[in-house]
């Protein structure tokens, strides 16, 4: 009963949404995307295989390109915090980059985790897992860390950023439901603040959305402002 009214609210969700999509189509009133980017000092290259960065990126109004390099190790010494973690893994990541960067690029890495009680939520191995971890961040807050490292040949620069994300008590029917629709297994802490679990099961945030999502913009338009990136 509880999964059918679930589906039929998300249903009626996505209807609305296409139908205000079909309005602004035809009243004209879209918002057109920009042809205009930023000049920056060198070539921009994203590397992330992650759609959520990408746009996130991209709606700062910069020129890049995406570049991706498979299986790259992502491990970490033991005895690092949790909150060092997400650092250690973006700069292995711009490791994997340096023997075929080019004078003129700048490369973007990144890497985000969930932190509950000490403990890491990293990408969900399966649907279980999944499931597992969504009980475990139900009606409790949770940190989200995200690191940016910023390489050239010249110089590399790495920051963090920490929000905290706070649930509300989620039913089986509604992590349920979650996971079997939208399978985030390819997001720590198995959820996507941006998609349908955030939009009925956070309560609030202290810091930045869009850390949240896996890219704090608004520092990394800041940084790269400071590096003399931006012309």
């Amino acid at each position: 009963m509880a999964d059918n009214y679930l589906e039929k609210q998300f249903a009626a969700y996505e209807a609305r949404k296409a139908a205000l999509k079909k309005g602004h189509k035809r009243t004209g009133t879209a918002a057109k995307p920009a042809t205009n980017t930023l000049p920056t000092r060198h070539k921009i290259i994203l590397a992330s295989a992650s759609p959520r960065r990408r746009e996130l990126l991209k709606g700062l109004n910069l020129d890049f390109e995406v570049r991706l390099i498979p299986d790259i190790n992502e491990s970490h010494p033991a005895g690092l915090a949790p909150e060092e973690i997400p650092c250690f893994i973006a700069r292995e990541k711009a490791k994997a980059y340096l023997p075929d960067m080019k004078l003129d690029e700048l490369i973007i890495t990144a890497d985000t985790i969930v932190i509950l009680d000490g403990d890491i939520l990293e990408k969900p191995k399966g649907r279980d897992d999944a499931i597992r971890m969504l009980h475990r961040l139900s009606g409790r807050k949770h940190k989200v860390v995200t690191a940016v490292v910023l390489t050239s040949r010249e110089r590399q620069n790495a920051f963090s950023v920490t929000s905290v994300v706070d649930f509300a008590e989620l039913s089986d029917q509604e992590i349920t439901f979650y996971v079997d629709t939208y399978k985030p297994f390819d997001k720590a802490g198995a959820y996507g603040i941006q998609e349908w679990i955030g939009y009925i099961g956070v309560r609030g945030i202290e810091g930045s959305f869009y850390n949240v999502m896996g890219l704090p913009v608004q520092r990394l338009y800041q940084e790269l402002g400071t590096m003399g990136e931006l012309l």
